[in-house]
């Protein structure tokens, strides 16, 4: 099968498309897909950056979180899908790939009015946003909720799930564009910023009559760590997500005591098999219904076919796309 490749770390040089080993054979409850899309996400390219390597077990070359694809072959103890059944999900790695070989509770069926690059560029980002809220920060009706870089993948997927909760959504970026466009998906209000994240208290003190958020999803990292317990309400939830400005700042404890804060992290590509299935189901039960209504939907920078992954790669690091970049393989 052809796959996209990492020939060496570093640049976008390093990356090809070559023949590789055919994805395994499905055995017991593992399914084989024919994958047709494939999200690109910047996990890859600290992949391809030799930054962020691929759990064990997972192919350390081909790159990949979440794809798009209908079921080629199935094991002898699968129950719910059959050859031709049209399926997305997400694994540690490998996706980038004409087919991949997954347990069948890692799978979700794809509504019909998705098509396959559509569907691509849900997994990784719906099922980041809503386990962040959800099941870890444990959002609910009447809140209100930061979101750093709202107009990525992740950022724009948060702000719809916020909004059909009943809660409302800030958001901040780098470019007042972004946030423009954000709104059409349920921004509330947002922040640019242009250098100094301590932008975001002034702007989250005007929002809340003073009071804070009650969550924040911190897509951006270390720089914004100061700002992000600063702008939180008591008892206020941060969940780190990505850490694009660093992974290390200095905190301080007296804020995140006084306000008796909840600070947590999450990382869907670490996680175990088992978690990884709950994470699914949950995003089967709650999220694929409001995808298949119409109630939220993807949002899409720029599609990209399988041979130009290198112009795909440099358009992320562009920090010019808005929503989702997808590859077709």
């Amino acid at each position: 099968m052809r796959a996209v490749f990492i020939t060496s770390f570093g640049g976008v040089e390093g990356l090809e498309i070559r023949d590789v080993a055919d994805a395994p054979a499905p055995t017991a409850d593992r399914v084989r897909v024919r994958v047709r899309a494939a999200g690109l996400n910047r996990a890859d390219i600290l992949q391809r950056l030799g930054r962020y390597p691929a759990p064990a077990g997972y192919p350390q070359e081909i790159p990949g979180l979440e794809f798009a694809g209908e079921v080629e072959s199935i094991g002898n103890e699968v129950r719910n899908w059959k050859a031709g059944d049209r399926v997305f999900g997400i694994v540690g790695g490998g996706a980038q790939a004409e087919y991949v070989t997954i347990a069948e509770n890692h799978l979700a069926r794809i509504p019909e009015n998705l098509d396959w690059a559509e569907a691509a560029a849900v997994p990784e980002v719906f099922m980041t946003a809503h386990d962040a809220l959800f099941t870890q920060c444990g959002l609910t009706i009447g809140e209100n909720v930061l979101i750093h870089a709202a107009g990525s993948g992740v950022g724009t997927a948060a702000i719809q799930l916020v909004r059909t909760a009943g809660a409302f959504a800030y958001g901040t970026s780098r470019t007042a564009d972004k946030l423009e466009r954000a709104k059409r998906f349920g921004l509330t209000a947002s922040c640019a910023v242009d250098s100094d994240p301590m932008q975001v208290v002034e702007a989250v003190k005007e929002w809340t009559g003073g009071a804070g958020v009650n969550v924040i999803l911190d897509l951006v990292g270390a720089a914004y760590l100061k700002a992000n317990l600063l702008s939180l309400a008591t008892k206020g939830r941060l969940i780190f997500v990505g850490t694009t400005s660093g992974s290390k700042a200095e905190i301080d404890y007296a804020i995140a005591m006084g306000k008796r804060l909840k600070i947590m992290g999450t990382s869907l590509r670490t996680r175990s098999a088992e978690e990884k299935a709950t994470a699914t189901r949950f995003f089967a039960q709650q999220v694929v219904p409001l995808l298949a209504s119409g109630v939220v939907r993807p949002v899409i920078d720029k599609i990209f076919e399988m041979k130009d992954v290198r112009a795909a790669h440099e358009r992320i690091e562009s920090n010019e796309s808005f929503g989702k970049v997808v590859l077709m393989m």
